[in-house]
Formats: C-alpha cells, structure tokens, sequence
C-alpha cells in the first residue's frame, strides 16, 4: 500500500492506494479521510483569547468538524465528569461538548469562533 498526501482547493487529504498487482487493472484509491489534515485559519479575532496551549492529562476531542461558539472554562478550572466545556457549531447546530473525567483544566487548545476538525483536541483534564 502506498501513502499519497493530495490537495484539492487549499485542503490536504491523506490516502492511500493498495497495488492489485495486476497489470491491466488500475489501482483503486482509498475514500479521502474524514477529516482533512490541514485547514485554513479563520480570520483573526482581535478580542478572542490565545489559546493555553496542550496540558498534561486526558483530551477532550471534537467529535466532528465545526466551529467554536463558546468556552465555557478557564485554565485551572477544576471540572467534573459530563460537565459541559465547550459549545461546537456543526451543520447549524449548536452541540455541547462534555468532559469524559473529572479534574483540573490543563489546557485549552482551541479559541472562540476557530474551526477545528474531527478528533482535534479542545481542553486536556488532568
């Protein structure tokens, strides 16, 4: 199996096309990944807040591609399992994001009206 890094409108894609070693045959390319490796920056919003960077502890993901509504913790808050953390907008639908273990917020990775991808990490809980 070969790894190909493809770009289509500013997106890069990773896939990978498996060899049929025939010879008359083409080689089928695998379905682009759900989510793609790079995006574009959003434009820059002067009151939005640096991200703190990854901290040491559990990362709490984006379940799906969108965009950032609100925060709803700070560095250092302490937090508690299924506790709601983040507002993500996907598909014109507000969806709350939810912790999946009780602690201290170590990181926040991620700013107010950012777009973030599938499995992009948004806080780590430590």
């Amino acid at each position: 199996m070969k790894s190909y890094r493809i770009t289509v409108n500013g997106t890069v894609y990773d896939v990978q096309v498996e060899e049929t070693g025939a010879q008359s045959a083409p080689a089928q390319a695998a379905a682009p990944a759900a989510a793609p490796v790079q995006q574009a920056a959003p434009a820059a919003q002067p009151a939005a807040p640096a991200p703190s960077g990854s901290g040491a502890g559990t990362p709490i993901t984006a379940p799906m591609p969108g965009n950032i509504l609100d925060i709803k913790v700070k560095l250092g808050d302490s937090v508690s399992a299924n506790q709601v953390v983040i507002i993500l907008e996907a598909m014109k639908m507000e969806n709350e994001i939810v912790t999946s273990v009780a602690g201290k917020v170590t990181g926040i990775n991620v700013t107010k009206g950012q777009t973030v991808a599938s499995g992009d990490t948004l806080i780590t809980v430590g």
